[in-house]
């Protein structure tokens, strides 16, 4: 059987943290932003974590 190969695109936008919870950077940040407030894009800048439901599926893809 073939090995498993990584999703490239996948490891560039998530990293484990080391307690193993999955980091990535927070959805809508990159457009719009004249409708959201100051404290809404200051809290978009910060890193988040994926949710507990796709946790299993990141992993599948970043390890390969």
């Amino acid at each position: 059987m073939p090995k498993m190969k990584t999703r490239k695109a996948a490891v560039k936008r998530f990293a484990r943290s080391p307690r193993g919870k999955i980091k990535m950077h927070r959805p809508f940040a990159s457009h719009k932003l004249t409708g959201k407030s100051p404290k809404r894009k200051r809290h978009l800048r910060q890193m988040g974590t994926a949710s507990p439901k796709d946790v299993s599926r990141i992993n599948r893809m970043i390890s390969g």
